[in-house]
């Protein structure tokens, strides 16, 4: 219940005790009444010589101290509801307290997180800006790299998946993004590899067989490190590799990807490295990201680029998703690129006749 309601409840507690004394005390005054009356009827009695008037008297006294005993019973019925009615008052008022305590810790988290959303919308729109003035400068010194049009083969997605010890849903990920693409307008110009339980060794065996053009990895990550399984089948736990070993395997082919996604947590702090020594284009996440955040972003992100979206249009559809879902991680996804490469006008995936 919300403060609202026990304040609802506390008034009208309030009411019923209120109500119940005032009854209680009429109940007290008519009883003294009553056996006031019966009193004098008695001294009336004692002090009458006529025997007719005596017995009547008598009678008279009775009713009243009858009435009297009724009224004093209702008094006491009345006093215990009322003592009651205390007792429950208090309660409400105890429940009030802690929901309106609650409501305001609520109120608290809820303007932190608002403030922290708002320091993380400051900090991506003063990343842009800065990107902005480096592509500026980029155009002034020479023109901006031409990312190599799509060539008359599928795009290919090198999808990597680790979580030795079992708490990510790197299976429910994958799947979202296969029906994504096999929903899309262009499913037929995009192929999977998808390599869930993935190993150092499935990182380097993809990126020199498949020779992906978009390296893409869900797992556990930090500013520096990225966790790989080991080839074993029990639950363990992962292998650690630096994000400067990760990035050097990634850029260990003739083709390197044109793009790497780390749809991880704390992820973002690597994107820089990997925009300026492997692929023009990287995605990271600035902080902890939710399963369901990160599974929905890369889900509408693969669909858009599988509709032929820039990798821009892409990114800020998949961040959209998440708001239209009420999921609170729109914020976390940047997407980084290098000075002389334009997200805006690189789509990874065009029919023959468009190219």
């Amino acid at each position: 219940m919300g403060s609202s309601q026990y304040r609802s409840e506390l008034d009208r507690k309030r009411r019923q005790r209120v109500e119940a004394e005032e009854k209680a005390g009429k109940a007290r005054i008519k009883e003294t009444e009553r056996r006031t009356a019966a009193a004098s009827a008695r001294a009336a009695a004692g002090r009458s010589k006529s025997s007719t008037t005596v017995a009547s008297k008598l009678r008279e006294a009775e009713r009243f101290e009858r009435e009297a005993a009724a009224a004093g019973k209702d008094a006491n019925t009345w006093q215990k509801r009322a003592a009651q009615y205390a007792k429950d008052e208090l309660k409400a008022q105890i429940n009030l307290a802690n929901a309106e305590r609650s409501e305001a810790a609520a109120d608290e988290r809820r303007r932190a997180r608002e403030a922290q959303q708002a320091a993380r919308r400051d900090a991506a729109e003063k990343a842009a800006t800065r990107q902005r003035l480096e592509a500026t400068e980029a155009l002034i010194s020479g023109a901006l790299r031409r990312m190599p049009a799509p060539k008359a083969e599928r795009l290919r997605v090198l999808i990597l998946g680790a979580a030795s010890s079992g708490d990510l849903r790197i299976g429910r990920e994958q799947k979202r993004i296969r029906a994504a693409v096999e929903s899309a307008l262009h499913r037929e110009l995009i192929v999977l590899d998808v390599r869930p339980a993935a190993t150092t060794g499935d990182l380097l065996d993809g990126i020199t067989k498949f020779r992906p053009h978009v390296v893409h990895f869900s797992g556990h990550t930090d500013d520096d490190l990225i966790e790989f399984e080991d080839d074993v089948d029990d639950q363990h736990e992962g292998v650690v590799v630096t994000a400067r070993a990760f990035a050097r395997a990634v850029a260990a082919t003739d083709s390197p990807p044109l793009l790497v996604l780390l749809n991880s947590c704390n992820s973002a702090r690597q994107i820089g490295g990997l925009v300026e020594r492997v692929a023009p284009f990287a995605i990271g996440m600035a902080d902890e990201i939710d399963d369901g955040d990160a599974i929905t972003y890369a889900a509408q992100f693969y669909a858009a680029v599988a509709n032929g979206q820039s990798i821009q249009s892409a990114h800020l559809s998949a961040q959209a998703a998440l708001e239209l879902a009420g999921l609170s991680g729109s914020e976390l996804p940047m997407l980084a690129h290098a000075p002389d490469a334009d997200p805006a006008t690189t789509i990874l995936v065009k029919p023959a006749t468009e190219v």
